[in-house]
């Protein structure tokens, strides 16, 4: 984690290696299963599906296989992440993470749109289709989407792609409800158009809970401020620090999904300036409990005025 970093950064994290080692070894379990487990569903329901005539189970299985490709994508930048720095990628590739947390909500946003053009197609010409089967098929849905988004619910608010996986999984176990109702209600009623009605639910279901995975990962692409973090709230606890007069020039950016970086210029009264690594010290470790874990500060004194431009 501090790999590659600068030791001054060193003094806060003791603490965090510990707590690290035990959560990578259970969200790397929990990645695992999940693949698995999705990739034999997956198979089972997309067979069952095709000999059915079960647009709704496809377009789960569909889904489901999108599930898989984010899942394993998340991985990946889970395991990149860990990488160490190297003279060509300073910061390692930390920002695998934000790219594939982007590249999952797209995955989301194409297979949505693949469900809506299939359940207008299907409204036009129902098919005939087993319900019982369906039902059946999408129950077991419901308990491999539901154990595996539970793997990711303690851990899913510290991780965006944490918090994709653990989308993905439960928009998937609320989909796999909406095809046994489906089911049952075909089996009961011979309504086939319910098959394709519950599609269209299902795609404006997923569309909402991807939009905001969207939004927050091309935030985090485009260097902006996380989501939960406010600047004046950062300069406010800058300038807290005894010695230091104002804070400007910051800029708060994600180094990946889980870690954030700052840099700031700061004016310093003259006679605080002999104790400017006590002050430094002292931001820093206010910073980590805003969440900010790696921090850069200019120092200046009062006499000269900063010329750089777009002061913030």
């Amino acid at each position: 984690m501090s790999a590659g970093h600068d030791h001054s950064h060193s003094h806060g994290h003791g603490h965090h290696h510990h707590d690290h080692v035990p959560k990578l070894d259970h969200l790397n379990s929990a990645f695992i299963w999940g693949i698995v487990l999705n990739s034999v569903f997956v198979v089972v329901e997309a067979a069952t599906g095709f000999f059915t005539h079960s647009l709704s189970l496809l377009t789960d299985a569909g889904h489901n296989l999108s599930d898989v490709a984010s899942l394993a994508l998340a991985l990946l930048a889970f395991k990149l992440s860990k990488v160490n720095a190297n003279s060509q990628y300073t910061y390692g590739y930390k920002r695998s993470t934000i790219i594939v947390s982007f590249f999952n909500a797209v995955i989301l946003f194409v297979a949505v749109g693949f469900i809506i053009y299939e359940a207008v197609m299907r409204f036009m010409n129902p098919e005939v289709v087993s319900g019982g089967t369906m039902a059946w098929v999408a129950f077991i849905g419901i308990a491999i989407n539901g154990f595996t988004a539970w793997l990711f619910v303690k851990d899913k608010d510290t991780d965006l792609n944490v918090k994709g996986a653990y989308l993905h999984m439960a928009v998937d176990a609320i989909v796999s409800l909406g095809v046994v109702l489906s089911g049952v209600i075909i089996y009961f009623t011979n309504l086939y158009w319910i098959d394709s009605l519950v599609s269209l639910i299902i795609g404006f279901v997923i569309l909402r809970g991807t939009w905001s995975l969207l939004t927050a990962s091309l935030r985090l692409e485009m260097d902006g401020v996380p989501a939960e973090m406010d600047i004046e709230k950062i300069r406010a606890e800058l300038t807290k620090c005894d010695g230091v007069i104002n804070a400007h020039h910051i800029h708060v950016w994600a180094l990946s999904t889980t870690e954030n970086a700052l840099t700031a210029h700061l004016l310093i009264k003259p006679e605080a300036m002999a104790k400017f690594d006590d002050i430094k010290h002292d931001l820093r470790h206010r910073m980590e409990h805003l969440e900010i874990t790696h921090c850069t500060f200019e120092p200046e004194f009062s006499e000269e005025e900063c010329k750089q431009p777009e002061c913030l």
